[in-house]
């Protein structure tokens, strides 16, 4: 028997991800809720400590209108080191900072999935793309392609 309402949220979450062949599924916060009979505040708890990436899912949120969560369970054969190389190629956009990829930079070095010297290298690179862009050489659109496409080498060989 389920001993509090955490555990019956996370069981239900479980319950419906078993039953969904591509181990994904999307819901709704507020009717999850009401379906559970818990407020909104006691999902995003189950949410943020027990659907973690340690424990092997990915929980994608949007609050407000139309809003939902998504909820994946990672495959066996993709790593989190890939997950989190994934999540900042899908976050480096066209109106994103110089100052984002550097951090993004200081914390794969951190991590040690990088070396010093490839950190410096590429944030020279992105550094010139940067000044690129102010003096109209290069669009912004193309400039976060390219980032993107060094980040995406980067999970490839990490």
């Amino acid at each position: 028997m389920l001993n509090n309402k955490a555990d019956t949220i996370e069981e239900y979450i479980l319950k419906r991800l078993k039953q969904n062949a591509d181990k994904q599924i999307e819901l709704k916060r507020t009717a999850l809720a009401d379906e559970i009979s818990c407020a909104p505040s006691q999902i995003s708890y189950v949410l943020s400590t027990r659907f973690t990436m340690e424990r092997g899912f990915v929980v994608e949120s949007r609050r407000g209108l139309g809003g939902y969560i998504r909820i994946a369970l990672i495959p066996e054969e993709l790593d989190q080191k890939q997950v989190l190389y994934r999540d900042m190629i899908e976050a480096l956009d066209e109106k994103s900072s110089f100052a984002h990829v550097k951090s993004c930079l200081d914390f794969l070095l951190e991590s040690k999935l990088i070396t010093r010297r490839e950190a410096e290298l590429i944030a020279q690179m992105s550094a010139n793309l940067y000044r690129s862009e102010a003096e109209e050489k290069i669009k912004p659109e193309e400039r976060a392609k390219l980032i993107r496409s060094i980040f995406a080498i980067l999970a490839k060989i990490t």
